[in-house]
């Protein structure tokens, strides 16, 4: 599969209350926060869109008080991997 560009219609981001050079910035790391939400994504690949690294990501997250997608038997195999010293 290839990049995709998503077209915007200029009177919505005349409207969005954002200076012109953060726009693209925003729509992205809005776009993979929304895909996170909604479980479409998983965290890596959201903080990839996002154009964001992994700490960037989780302040944001925090900072939004948007759940984390971990069960138990993620922290189980956490838990496993940590054990093992690797």
């Amino acid at each position: 599969m290839s990049d995709i560009t998503i077209r915007v219609p200029r009177d919505i981001v005349q409207a969005l209350r954002l200076p012109p050079d953060a726009v693209a910035v925003e729509l992205q790391r809005e776009l993979g926060v929304a895909l996170y939400q909604r479980d479409i994504l998983s965290s890596g690949k959201a903080a990839a869109l996002a154009g964001m690294n992994r700490w960037e990501w989780e302040e944001l997250l925090g900072a939004r008080k948007i759940r984390r997608h971990y069960a138990e038997g993620d922290l189980d195999r956490d838990i496993g991997y940590a054990g093992r010293g690797e």
